[in-house]
C-alpha cells in the first residue's frame, strides 16, 4: 500500500500569528487544494490539521505519475497561497500567508498496512503508517521537500530512478526512531520547482 502525507509547514507558527478567522479560511482552503489536485486515485483516509493522509492500495502508480503528482500537489499549493494572499488582504495577518507556510511531502510503501472502518472513514493501522507520520520529523534542514522512503524506492527498480524525472539533485537521509529502528530515504528540494 502507498501512503502519501503532504503536509503543511509552518502550520503552527501561523496559527499562532494570524486570527482565528483568517486560519480557519486559509488552512481548509489549501487541504481542499490539495485533495482535489490528486491526480493519481490516491484515497483520504485522515485529514489530520495540517496534512492529509493518502492511501494506495493495489498496483503503484509509476514513479513518474507519482512524482508528477508531488509536483502537482505542490505547484497548485502556492497558486492557492497566491490566490488567498490577495483574496484576504484585507485581514489582518494576511500578509504572512506566503511567507510562513509551505508545503513538505512524505512518501511511503508498507505491505503490512491494516484498514477499518470508522464511520464513513478508513482508517489506517500499522507500522508503516506510524513510520510514515515519523518520518515527517526528520533531520533535513529544508522546510519543503519530497520524501521518498528507501521501502518505497525498493519496489521500483534502478532504471525508473532516472535524473530526468527530477529538478534537483537527490540527497540521502537517515533517522532512528524509537522502538523502530533507522528508517532510510531519500529527499529533494521542492522550492526549485517554483523557479521552473
Amino acid at each position: 500500500m502507498l501512503i502519501c502525507i503532504p503536509d503543511i509547514s509552518g502550520f503552527t507558527q501561523f496559527m499562532s500569528k494570524t486570527d482565528s478567522d483568517l486560519n480557519s479560511k486559509v488552512i481548509p482552503a489549501l487541504l481542499n487544494e490539495i485533495i482535489y489536485s490528486n491526480k493519481i486515485g490516491l484515497r483520504v483516509s485522515e485529514i489530520e490539521g495540517d496534512a492529509v493522509l493518502f492511501y494506495k492500495s493495489g498496483t503503484l502508480p509509476s514513479l513518474k505519475s507519482l512524482i508528477d503528482q508531488c509536483k502537482m500537489f505542490y505547484k497548485q499549493f502556492y497558486e492557492e497561497l497566491a490566490a488567498l494572499q490577495i483574496k484576504h488582504k484585507k485581514s489582518n495577518g494576511s500578509e504572512h500567508i506566503p511567507e510562513m507556510l509551505g508545503l513538505k511531502i512524505i512518501l511511503h510503501f508498507s505491505k503490512e498496512v491494516d484498514s477499518v472502518q470508522i464511520g464513513k472513514h478508513i482508517k489506517l493501522i500499522g507500522e508503516d503508517v506510524i513510520i510514515a507520520h515519523r518520518l515527517l520529523k526528520n533531520e533535513i534542514s529544508d522546510d519543503e521537500y519530497l520524501l521518498l522512503s528507501d521501502e518505497l524506492l525498493s519496489q521500483y527498480s534502478f532504471e525508473n530512478l532516472n535524473t530526468k524525472l527530477y529538478w534537483d539533485e537527490i540527497n540521502n537521509g537517515e533517522n532512528v526512531y524509537e522502538h523502530i529502528g533507522k528508517v532510510n530515504y531519500k529527499f529533494i528540494d521542492l522550492t526549485k520547482l517554483l523557479r521552473e
